[in-house]
């Protein structure tokens, strides 16, 4: 029992450790074969020989992040429906139904998303006033109707 269990891992050992070994042997060939010195223009960014302009820090902005989430939450979807069309067969009704329900919910978020305005790129409009000018609006208020009683007091 053990001897056929060593029979089977023995190639996975094997292999795992030939890698182990590729890796430290090019760990260590870069180490040897690389540039010692640093020189100015080892930290300029190449610009496929152009005279870079600007500064290379830029910020991106959030909607790429955004859109880069959608692409991978609906570019799986596709891996989902791929794998479900070539066991369509075998799944039957059940996984007729079963994908319908995926879609629709994946649907349903693309909706949503939509209607968020998390597609749409550009300045974005607040509506209504900031939470700062709303908060000063509401003490103003109240202070105006402490202010209504005394007036009322006054003139008696």
């Amino acid at each position: 029992m053990v001897n056929e269990y060593a029979t089977e891992i023995w190639p996975l050992a094997v292999y795992f450790g030939m890698v182990i070994l590729l890796v430290i042997t090019m760990l260590v060939l870069s180490w040897l074969l690389g540039q010692r010195r640093r020189e100015q223009a080892t930290n300029d960014p190449f610009e496929s020989g152009i005279v870079a302009v600007g500064d290379s820090q830029i910020r991106i902005s959030v909607e790429f992040y955004l859109i880069a989430i959608f692409f991978v939450i609906f570019d799986l979807e596709t891996v989902f429906i791929f794998a479900w069309a070539i066991a369509f067969f075998e799944l039957g009704w059940q996984g007729y139904f079963s994908m319908l329900v995926f879609i629709a919910i994946l649907a349903l978020a693309l909706i949503y998303e939509w209607r968020s305005g998390a597609l749409e790129w550009g300045n974005k409009t607040r509506v209504g006033l900031p939470a700062a000018k709303r908060t000063q609006k509401i003490i103003d208020q109240r202070a105006a109707q402490k202010q209504q009683p005394k007036a009322a007091e006054d003139k008696q």
